[in-house]
Order: structure tokens, then C-alpha cells, then sequence
């Protein structure tokens, strides 16, 4: 009998206990866990991340091709264009482009046809970014071999464009380049610094004269069509549209007759010519050579060539009607003034003249070397004696005569628009002296001041306000070129008590009319009998003005600057012009005053046609 039987093999019994309970609660916060960081996840890409990720697929799906703006256009104060728009063809890229597989075939094609490196082009893309929504010039002024070469490939060239495009032009070239500046595609740097402006790349901007000073009124808006696309990049349907806003027309003080007779009158000579209104200030011509040609930087790449002809040594962008020079005996006019307001002279001196004056133990002398006898003031300016002002500059001082000088608009920028092109010149005073030479003041630089040498130094467009002041009757002139905010201020000074020109145009010296009456009839005599007779001619009215003559030096060989600054009719000025030769060798009367004689004989011949004599043509 058996009392113990063994289980069935096919029956097993689970012992296990340990950790049974707690699977089910791992699985479930397990679970809870992987669906709240998901839902998390969901959230940030929704939420957080929606806006950025919707405007990524938009880049794919919606492109934005932009308009260009037309710059405005510049005209004289008669209506005449200046500075207009041509059209030309230009190549435009997506961005992504150079990421696609046939790219390199593209872009090889590209490098042959517009002769720009495939690198070059690679590059502006690059700038741009891939996810960049906007068309990226790569190309401009495409010529016919060009456009004929892209069409024909246009198979080949998947999501190369053609457009037109806008191209500032400059039909007078030359004669204005100093004026009216350039425009040019923005650099990388300026582009980092205008981005916020809305400047964006391949985008041109003002980089000189006018087109730099007003280029937020030049400029425009850009405007341009947001299309949807499909995946090759083919349009579909135009979402939305902006118009292109036109930039703003200027309507400027400058003559365009004058400006073309003051460029043919300088010639190929360095120097600079300046016409003004002497009674506002509106500048008439601004002429400066060497000059340069603004169309150049239209193209989308200079030349060699091109590089040389604003690149010289002679400097050609630089505008020689700001820059500094010192003003020689033209200066005797606030000279004169000084010594007259000074009350140390009344308007009946007579001084001795002489060959030279020993002053501080140096020897000052006559350009004449014999000197001219006793002279008055009109007789001095008349002659431009250096003896008799030496006098009156030692005797008023250097802190009198510093004073007249600043208050003639010396040694500071004039308020002109050219801001950043204007030199402020230099009007030496005893801390300068002893911050750049270590010395006092001196009689001795009193007495050079005196005549306009020295370390003094003045702009042609400062001259020519000092010329205004006796011309216009006593006032300081301020200079502009925008005719359109001469109307805005001329129209109220018409509601004003003094009926003529607001405060802002015109600054008056508080000089003594005896002052001014000495002043004007010296500068009178100077052209009728003295320095100044080429410019007393039949074949125009009568004129007064005053010549200069400062001594300078090339490398190591004396070439002096030739000044002439005069204004017509001298009763009655309406023309004021300064001629400036750099280097000329030859003196005021006999270099610069022809200049103006030819800009005057075809400023008055057209106004008053058969009143003058006419020109005998050479």
C-alpha cells in the first residue's frame, strides 16, 4: 500500500511574490510619463515654437518676390534733371539654390554667361540665407549677349530669373559728380548697420552729395508680391501685393547753365568754383576737379579701368569746394572789417605803405617789394597791400582779429548738407598755438593772419560767404542746395517784419554802415583800377570782388593757390562767384579771375541778351 503519491508532472506551482504588486504602478507611471512629455513636446512645437516653425514652412511654401523702389529724381531750381532711373536686366537666385543637387551645373553655366565666379555668387547667397524668402540679385546690367545666352539655357536653369530693374542715372556725368555724389550697391558693413532702416542685401544707397544727404527722402519704399509655390518652386497664385513707393523728388538751388559754364571755366585745372545768391545763400554751381564719372557705380562690378579714374593720386572724390585751404589776401576783407569795428581805425586812416615792415625782428614784405604810398582802406584793398594790413593786424591783435574771423563763419562747418564731406578749416588761436607748437602767441602771427597765411585755413564755400557778407549788405549767409526748403522758409519770411529772408537763411554782423560802405567800394576799386581789371569788361555789368594769392608748395617745388572771389552787379548783386586754383603758379587776377569773367559773360548774356557787349570768342 502506498501512502505517498507524487503530483502530476504536468501541474506547477508560481511562488514567486516579490515586487508582483508594484509592476502594474511602474507600467503606469511609465505610461503617464511618456504621455506627458509627449503632450509637453506638443505644446512647445504648438505654442512655443509654433510661430517660428510656421513662418519655416511658409519660406518653403510662400516666396515673397520684391519691388524696388524708383529713386526720386533730382532736379536743377529750373525743372532740368540731374539725376533720373534707367532700367536694365538683372539676374536674381533663391537663396536655397546653391544647395540643390544641380547646382553645380547651374552655377558653372552662371560663372560663364555673367563672368562672375561661381564662388562670388555662392557667397551673396550665402549672406542671404537659405530660409530667406526674398529673390537675391546676383547680377545687374545685363547685356544683350547675356540675356540672349540665359533664354537660351532657360531649360537648363531651373529657378534663374530675369527682372527689371531701376538704375540711378546720371545724364550731365562729370559735371555734377561733386554735387550730386553716386549711389552704390551697401557693403557688408553698411549693411549690418542699416538692416533695422529696412536695407536689405543688393539694396543701393546714397555714398556722396546729395544722393547721401537727403537719401532717406531719395530712397522710397520697397514694395513687392507674396506668391505660393509649389514643390519645384513654380508659382501658383499671388496671395497679396504692396506697391513700390517712389522715393521723392528734390528740386535743388543749383543753376544747371551756371554749373556747365563754372565746369568748362575750371577746365582740366585742380581747383575748385563756387556760385552763390549772395543775398540767401543758395548755392547756384558747385564745381570741383578732378572729377569722376557717377555712372561708373551703376554697374554691378567697376573695372580695372574704372577703379584708376577714382582711385588716382590727384584724389577725384574728393569735393575741393569743402576741403581747406589757407585764403591769402581774399581775408583782407575781415581784416578790414576787424580794424574798422575795432575802433582803433576810423574809416579816414591813411597808412604808409612800404616795401617791407620789420616787425618782432622779422622781416614782413610787400608783394610789390616797393610798397604804394599812403593808402586808405579802399586804396589798400584796391591794391591789396600787405604792408598796410600788416598794421592793422598788429594793432587790433590777434583776439580782435580771431573774433571777426569766427564771426565770418571761419574755423566751423557752414550748416551745409554735405556734413561728412565738409572740412571746418582752421582758425588759429593761442591754444592751439601752444597745444601744437608749445609756443605764446605772437605778434608775428597776428601780422601773417593779417593777409590770410599762416596756419589759417578756409574752404572755398566759406570764401564765398565771407564774400557775401559786403555784398549782401552786412549779413552772413547760410548755404543750402535744397530749393525746396528755400520756399518753406522764404515763404515765411514773407509774414515776417523784415519782408525779405527769414533769421534762419541769413545772420546779420551788426557792422557799421561805414563799415560795409568801405568794404564795398574797396572790392569795387580792386576791379575797376586794381588787382582785379580782367574782370572789367563791357560784357558784363559792373563787378566788385578781390584776388589771392597763397603761397604753397608740391613736393619741394613752390606752386601757389590763385583765389578770385567777386559778385555782379555791384550795385545790385545777384551772382556771386569764388574760383580757387590749387597749385596754379600764377596769381588771382591772372588765373582765377578769367574763370569767373567766362561764368559771369554766360550767366548775364542769357539773362539780358543784347544789353552787354558779347564775348570776343578766342
Amino acid at each position: 500500500m502506498t501512502l505517498l503519491q507524487p503530483p502530476p508532472l504536468s501541474v506547477k506551482k508560481n511562488t514567486r511574490t516579490v515586487g508582483k504588486s508594484s509592476q502594474s504602478v511602474f507600467f503606469i507611471v511609465f505610461t503617464l510619463l511618456m504621455t506627458t512629455g509627449i503632450s509637453v513636446r506638443l505644446v512647445y512645437l504648438q505654442i512655443v515654437e509654433g510661430p517660428k516653425l510656421r513662418l519655416r514652412a511658409e519660406a518653403n511654401r510662400i516666396r515673397m518676390i520684391a519691388k524696388q523702389p524708383e529713386r526720386g529724381n533730382i532736379f536743377d531750381r529750373n525743372g532740368k534733371v540731374l539725376a533720373s532711373t534707367r532700367y536694365s536686366r538683372s539676374v536674381y537666385l533663391w537663396p536655397m539654390a546653391h544647395e540643390k543637387v544641380s547646382w553645380s551645373f547651374i552655377g558653372q553655366r552662371l560663372e560663364k554667361i555673367l563672368e562672375i565666379p561661381q564662388q562670388e555668387i555662392e557667397k551673396q547667397l550665402q549672406e542671404a540665407g537659405a530660409n530667406s524668402s526674398s529673390l537675391i540679385r546676383i547680377a545687374r546690367n545685363l547685356n544683350e549677349a547675356q540675356i540672349t545666352a540665359l533664354k537660351e539655357y532657360e531649360n537648363e536653369l531651373p529657378g534663374v530669373e530675369i527682372h527689371t530693374d531701376a538704375v540711378r542715372y546720371y545724364p550731365h556725368g562729370k559735371e555734377l559728380a561733386h554735387v550730386l555724389g553716386y549711389t552704390r550697391e551697401l557693403t557688408p558693413e553698411q549693411l549690418k548697420q542699416k538692416q533695422q532702416e529696412g536695407y536689405q542685401l543688393g539694396d543701393v544707397i546714397g555714398q556722396m552729395g546729395v544722393e547721401k544727404a537727403y537719401e532717406r527722402m531719395l530712397r522710397g519704399e520697397w514694395g513687392g508680391q507674396r506668391v505660393e509655390v509649389d514643390g519645384a518652386g513654380r508659382p501658383l497664385r499671388v496671395l497679396g501685393e504692396k506697391q513700390a513707393k517712389s522715393g521723392k523728388d528734390l528740386h535743388l538751388t543749383i543753376d544747371l547753365s551756371i554749373q556747365q559754364a563754372a565746369a568748362k571755366a575750371l577746365g582740366d585745372r585742380d581747383g575748385a568754383i563756387v556760385a552763390l545768391d549772395p543775398n540767401n545763400g543758395a548755392v547756384l554751381a558747385m564745381v570741383s576737379h578732378p572729377t569722376f564719372n557717377p555712372n561708373i557705380f551703376s554697374k554691378q562690378k567697376l573695372s580695372q579701368k574704372d577703379w584708376q579714374t577714382v582711385q588716382g593720386q590727384d584724389h577725384p572724390l574728393v569735393n575741393r569746394a569743402l576741403s581747406a585751404f589757407p585764403p591769402a589776401s581774399t581775408f583782407k576783407i575781415v581784416t578790414a572789417t576787424a580794424g574798422l569795428e575795432s575802433g582803433k581805425f576810423s574809416p579816414s586812416t591813411v597808412l604808409q605803405t612800404y616795401g617791407s615792415l620789420n616787425i618782432g625782428g622779422t622781416q614782413f614784405g610787400e608783394w610789390n617789394h616797393a610798397g604804394f604810398g599812403p593808402l586808405g582802406f579802399v586804396g589798400a584793398l584796391q591794391w591789396s597791400s600787405d604792408t598796410f594790413f600788416y598794421q592793422v593786424g598788429r594793432k587790433v591783435g590777434g583776439p580782435t582779429l580771431i573774433e571777426w574771423t569766427r564771426k565770418y563763419g571761419f574755423g566751423k562747418k557752414t550748416g551745409f548738407e554735405f556734413a561728412s564731406e565738409e572740412a571746418k578749416g582752421l582758425v588759429p588761436d593761442e591754444t592751439w598755438k601752444q597745444k601744437v607748437w608749445k609756443m605764446p602767441w605772437t605778434v608775428g602771427d597776428s601780422v601773417n593772419m593779417s593777409i590770410g597765411q599762416g596756419a589759417l585755413q578756409t574752404t572755398p564755400l566759406q570764401v564765398a560767404m565771407m564774400f557775401a557778407v559786403p555784398a549782401n549788405g552786412g549779413y552772413r549767409v547760410q548755404p543750402h542746395l535744397l530749393k525746396d526748403k528755400e520756399q518753406v522758409r522764404n515763404e515765411k519770411s514773407r509774414h515776417s517784419q523784415q519782408q525779405t529772408f527769414s533769421a534762419s537763411w541769413r545772420e546779420s554782423l551788426n557792422m557799421k554802415p561805414t563799415t560795409v560802405k568801405i568794404l564795398r567800394e574797396g572790392l569795387r576799386k580792386v576791379v575797376a583800377e586794381g588787382t582785379g581789371k580782367a574782370l572789367n569788361q563791357p560784357t558784363i555789368p559792373p563787378v566788385a570782388g578781390k584776388s589771392g594769392t597763397a603761397e604753397a608748395w608740391k613736393g619741394r617745388v613752390k606752386q601757389n593757390h590763385a583765389w578770385f572771389g567777386a559778385y555782379a552787379p555791384a550795385d545790385k548783386p545777384e551772382l556771386l562767384v569764388v574760383a580757387f586754383a590749387e597749385h596754379s603758379g600764377g596769381g588771382g587776377g591772372s588765373i582765377a579771375a578769367p574763370m569767373i569773367l567766362k561764368i559771369m559773360e554766360d550767366y548775364f548774356q542769357r539773362k539780358s541778351p543784347g544789353k552787354y557787349q558779347k564775348p570776343v570768342s578766342n
